[in-house]
């Protein structure tokens, strides 16, 4: 179920990504949801997923 998880924060987060403020809204949501090693699995991805991004890198510091 955790997986699962993880896995509807990343496509969620890339619904969302139109919008700086819903993302960070989203992110703050996942952080709350998700377990500690998804969390870091999860600052990873953004990493990547932001890299052309930087609209939505302002919610980065949220996961730091």
């Amino acid at each position: 179920m955790a997986r699962a998880m993880f896995e509807y924060t990343k496509t969620i987060l890339m619904k969302v990504s139109f919008n700086s403020e819903l993302f960070c809204k989203e992110l703050e949501k996942s952080l709350k949801r998700l377990l500690p090693y998804e969390i870091k699995e999860l600052a990873i991805w953004l990493k990547h997923f932001t890299a052309n991004k930087p609209e939505l890198n302002l919610c980065l510091p949220l996961i730091a």
